[in-house]
């Protein structure tokens, strides 16, 4: 039994329940009354546990009510606690006094699917926007996604910072580039920043409602689609998933090319990145160098895997795609290449003083902030925190330690350079990691029939996608279909950590921090 569940078992003795539906039986599912249901996540806090994931489900296809959940992870241990809800009154005490992160996850919860966080001190709707109907719970399976909603009359209430010499900033939603929508309303004095908050929403698609509606096998395919940038982790996210329901064993080989192709989508996202700071802070020589080195891998991915971004490759079972002895060639050749390039352009990143002046303490998100905010990723590491699903919940060949031995950068400082430096040493660990995997690729097959979940069962995968974390649960329905889909980007937790990093900057260096948290919106307007 994991520590969290010891205590939690130590506390609630016999009102806790373990749920033996949960998949793969490394992660523990608890289950507890709701009136215990905050009551476990103080405990859990105390046992330094980080929120990963909160969540509602619509079980009344199983003649049950509704159920909340919430994903606690320490270390290797992730756990759930689940508490089941009665359809005529779908409240539940609130977590967020307890952990951060909840604010926003059951703000959503309540605007999506209905239950109420009783203790929430904002109660405003999120995702979900104010000229929807009241009654209008789009992941309930009353609701009819068929047909389109009416619009009623309503107003968003910001929050305000004010007093004299305060004025108010508004960003967006639309922007100047071709980024996805989203609202930032900043108050200032001078141009000293005092309060930022986020508006998002503006890119809902219904994306965890439309899962309900696919095949096992073709809900891959929208996985792939919650955040185009990184549709590899997240379809490897997604089939990690079902194959935990099914028991699928995947082939080694399979494992080693999802390997592959999920650090060339870390390399390609982060030379994007490196050079988009840059730009930010007017130094657009990176930007263009960094772009150059980042084509030449997407026209790579395109050549052997038949598509930039390498989307619709990775599904339940295995992956559609492989690698024969003159593609490993090239891309080695080609990591060769890059790897030189990209070392003269850190050294010319490292020297300039001025692109220095404008990266160092700026935007700065301290450790005990980014804890307390559980934030993921690139985030988390720029700011102390030592986390990564490669090292603390890895698949083949993460898992081979003493060959692989993957090093994780971690600073300390919190700010923009920490965070475009964790980049830069990710894209040097990644350029190893995939020469090692071309040197040591095993032979076999590729795919396997991954079989249909029962149903009933839920399925619970982590992977470190470039941005960070990425969690998928799934829940099989009465007739074995897809009755539930939650999705956790990394964005939705990271967004909070830019609005804590902002204050107290000078509004020119907004789009400085914005950009070194380069957070989805795709991924987080779900």
């Amino acid at each position: 039994m994991s520590m969290l569940a010891k205590a939690l078992t130590a506390a609630f003795g016999e009102e806790l329940m373990l749920d033996t539906r949960q998949l793969p039986s490394t992660v523990v599912c608890c289950t507890l009354p709701r009136e215990k249901f905050a009551e476990a996540a103080k405990i859990l806090k105390k046992a330094y546990a980080l929120l990963a994931a909160e969540w509602a489900v619509d079980e009344t296809p199983f003649g049950r009510g509704f159920a909340v959940c919430a994903c606690f992870r320490w270390g290797r241990e992730y756990l759930i606690v689940k508490s089941e809800l009665s359809a005529d009154d779908p409240s539940f005490p609130s977590l967020t006094k307890k952990f951060l992160p909840a604010y926003r996850f059951e703000r959503q919860m309540q605007s999506l699917m209905g239950v109420t966080p009783m203790g929430h001190p904002d109660m405003r709707p999120w995702i979900k926007f104010e000229d929807w109907p009241q009654d209008a719970y789009p992941l309930r399976k009353s609701f009819d996604a068929t047909k389109s909603m009416p619009r009623v009359a309503g107003d968003y209430q910001w929050a305000r910072a004010e007093g004299e010499g305060v004025y108010e900033i508004p960003v967006g939603p639309v922007h100047a580039g071709i980024i996805e929508p989203g609202h930032f309303r900043f108050q200032a004095v001078g141009e000293m920043i005092v309060n930022l908050e986020e508006r998002l929403g503006y890119v809902h698609k219904g994306t965890e409602k439309r899962f309900e509606a696919l095949s096992w096998k073709d809900g891959a395919k929208l996985a792939g689609r919650v955040s185009g940038d990184t549709t590899v982790a997240h379809s490897i996210a997604y089939s990690m998933a079902v194959e935990s329901m099914t028991g699928c064993r995947v082939p080694e080989r399979a494992h080693w090319l999802r390997a592959i192709f999920l650090e060339r989508e870390r390399i390609a996202n982060h030379l994007g990145d490196i050079g988009a700071i840059c730009n930010d802070a007017a130094f657009a020589f990176m930007l263009y160098q960094c772009s150059r080195l980042r084509e030449l891998v997407l026209r790579m991915n395109n050549r052997l895997f038949g598509h930039r971004f390498i989307m619709d490759k990775v599904f339940p079972g295995g992956v559609g795609v492989d690698i024969d002895n003159s593609g490993r060639s090239d891309m080695q050749a080609e990591l060769e290449a890059l790897s030189s390039d990209f070392e003269k352009l850190v050294v010319i990143y490292d020297e300039n003083a001025s692109l220095e002046d404008r990266v160092r303490e700026t935007g700065i998100l301290k450790p005990e902030q980014a804890r307390e905010l559980c934030v993921v990723g690139i985030v988390a590491r720029a700011s102390g925190m030592n986390l990564d699903c490669r090292i603390f919940n890895p698949f083949p060949p993460y898992d081979q330690y003493d060959r692989i031995e993957l090093d994780v950068p971690v600073k300390i400082t919190g700010d923009v350079h920490a965070r475009t430096y964790v980049r830069v040493e990710e894209v040097r660990e990644s350029i190893r990691i995939i020469r090692y995997i071309l040197e040591n690729l095993p032979e076999g097959p590729i795919v396997i029939a991954p079989g249909i979940p029962e149903s009933d069962t839920s399925g619970f995968a982590a992977v470190e996608g470039w941005r960070g974390e990425i969690i998928y649960w799934l829940q099989a329905g009465p007739a074995g279909e897809i009755n539930r889909c939650m999705v956790r980007d990394p964005s939705s937790l990271n967004w909070l950590g830019l609005e804590q990093a902002i204050p107290g900057n000078i509004v020119p260096d907004f789009p400085l921090c914005n950009k070194s948290f380069n957070q989805s919106y795709s991924g987080h307007d779900l």
